[in-house]
């Protein structure tokens, strides 16, 4: 959606700490008007068709977006720009046509005069006069191809390939095994039973997927007969290879099997080959699989009710020994990315399909399907998936990594104590076991939350839960608390881990050390490493002079003031 007024104003206050360009994003973009007068209508209004196929938001002309620095990046535009011209313009040359609403701001900088054009989503797709048209994703205005028009179609609800009729109810069209399933498997969900009780043909038609006696093809999907599946949804089938290498399988089996019925014979082979890790809590054994089942649950459900069944192309399932890779048929849908895809707003290809299943239980209409796919892998210290889009297709892939049990005990703990760690929470702090800090531009990036956003995370993390402390002039950077860290790194029973804590600290210190000679900073003194570590003086003299023997660092000056300066490497490398 377009920005307020206020929101531009606040926008270009943020520029003297970043350029224009790290605060763009699906719905705001910055621009140069060019002193060619032509080209620059021509230029808005193929950024007018672009951020309304893209679901609407703000264009800010008069702004360079490779500068850092309000008074070097802000430009201005031209007094002898009209807008009521542009925006004539504009709507004379766009199909449907178009009409932007326009803010003229005043600026200390450049001209003086800045002009923000705000488009708001309407009916895509849309284009200009001549048949080109182009779409906002992410940052970049992409395209309009034959294949994003489809796309634009199934998400206004225009063509929804599970919603149409195929026939009527009989014998011959539903499983009575696969009626069967779906009924356990939302029963297991606490599905409603009053809707559970209901007879076979009442109850698809409760959910929507048999209409007037008509089986839809989601009803098909969700409990269609072998025959009935091949003859209504030929393309639809799964494939599970168990790969021996990367060209080659020992082990292979497919199926045309209604939803419910697929996610249990998929989720059964690939249990037989993901491995049980036991870890020893105290008197505890706990067990975790290298891939977690609710990360896998929640990835075959999310590829079988969005892929889209049209394509001739399986939902692929490679069990690799170290990987799992799902691809499924399908690019994603509504300006969702991989790079958005964490909190963006849900949308849907197959509206009957995932309706019906909204209704059983099964999944949920907030998005947070991949929300517990990251969690389940997070809590338990492991690596994230892969997400790409690979031509026509989606794919996820996870990757084997240990299990972390003293993060997994520190979750456990903060949820004891009614702490309630949510996605972007475990992000950060997994982010910062493996680096020194993080900044807000990276947390944004990393949490695919706005810029506001995530500092309100980083705050509440600092103030209120007391995991990070922020340094820089302008709580530019944060880094995890020593004691936080130890927690996070050696468990509950850390106090006794003297030596391991003591390795940790140095790597912390170091990659702090490095960092400021990399930015140019002033080097580290005693009382800096005191907070960073939580050690005292003396433990502080003590690893700065480890350090200073291996030839890692030199210490200028004496006493309270000694500088640890970082060597670019050890003095009997020199």
């Amino acid at each position: 959606m377009p920005k307020t007024r206020a929101e531009v104003e606040e926008l270009l206050e943020r520029l003297d700490d970043c350029s224009a360009d790290e605060l763009e994003g699906q719905d705001v973009d910055f621009k140069e008007w060019g002193r060619d007068a032509r080209a620059a209508v021509t230029k808005a209004v193929e950024w007018a068709v672009c951020m309304a196929n893209g679901g609407g938001g703000t264009i800010v002309f008069g702004v360079a977006d490779d500068l850092i620095g309000r008074a070097n990046a802000v430009v201005g535009v031209s007094s002898s720009v009209d807008l009521n011209r542009l925006r004539q313009a504009i709507y004379d040359r766009t199909d449907p046509k178009l009409t932007p609403v326009f803010d003229e701001l005043e600026v200390p900088e450049g001209t003086g005069r800045i002009i923000a054009m705000h488009v708001y989503p309407g009916m895509p797709p849309y284009t200009d006069t001549s048949g080109k048209g182009l779409i906002r994703i992410g940052k970049d205005c992409k395209p309009l191809t034959g294949a994003m028009r489809r796309q634009l179609l199934f998400e206004m609800g225009d063509t929804d390939y599970t919603g149409a009729a195929v026939g009527p109810v009989n014998s011959q069209s539903l499983s009575a095994a696969a009626m069967e399933t779906l009924r356990k498997t939302a029963a297991q969900e606490r599905a409603p039973a009053d809707l559970l009780d209901l007879g076979n043909e009442d109850l698809l038609e409760a959910i929507g997927v048999v209409r007037d006696g008509q089986l839809t093809r989601a009803a098909v999907l969700l409990a269609g007969s072998p025959t009935a599946v091949r003859a209504h949804v030929p393309h639809y089938t799964w494939t599970h290879l168990r790969m021996s290498s990367d060209t080659d399988y020992s082990d292979r089996s497919d199926g045309h099997d209604p939803i419910p019925v697929a996610l249990t014979r998929i989720l059964d082979r690939i249990s037989a080959d993901n491995p049980i890790e036991t870890i020893s809590q105290g008197p505890y054994h706990f067990e975790y699989r290298t891939f977690p089942e609710i990360a896998l649950r929640e990835s075959l459900l999310n590829a079988l009710c969005h892929a889209d069944w049209r394509i001739a192309s399986p939902l692929l399932i490679k069990q690799y020994r170290r990987r799992i890779e799902m691809t499924n048929p399908g690019r994603l849908v509504g300006g969702i990315t991989p790079e958005n895809i964490l909190h963006h707003a849900p949308v849907t290809r197959n509206p009957c399909l995932v309706d019906a299943l909204v209704r059983l239980r099964l999944i949920n209409r907030s998005n947070l399907g991949i929300q517990r796919i990251y969690t389940s892998l997070l809590i338990e210290g492991k690596d994230l998936p892969d997400i790409h889009e690979v031509g026509e297709c989606f794919r996820i892939t996870f990757r084997a990594s240990n299990v972390s049990s003293s993060f997994r005990a520190f979750v456990a703990e903060e949820n004891t104590n009614e702490i309630d760690l949510g996605v972007d929470y475990l992000l950060i702090l997994q982010h910062l076991l493996r680096h020194a800090e993080i900044g807000t531009t990276e947390a944004s990036r990393l949490c695919q939350r706005t810029d506001r956003d995530v500092s309100d995370i980083l705050l509440r993390m600092e103030k209120d839960l007391g995991y990070l402390d922020s340094g820089g002039n302008r709580n530019t950077y944060w880094t995890l608390r020593p004691e936080v860290h130890a927690k996070l790194v050696l468990g509950a029973g850390a106090e006794g881990s003297r030596k391991l804590e003591w390795e940790v600290a140095k790597t912390r210190i170091m990659n702090v050390i490095r960092r400021q000679a990399d930015r140019g900073e002033a080097p580290l003194v005693n009382s800096d490493v005191r907070r960073i570590t939580g050690f005292d003086r003396h433990q502080v003299y003590r690893l700065i002079h480890e350090f200073v023997d291996e030839g890692r660092l030199r210490i200028d000056g004496h006493g309270r003031a000694a500088e640890y300066i970082y060597r670019d490497e050890p003095e009997d490398q020199r």
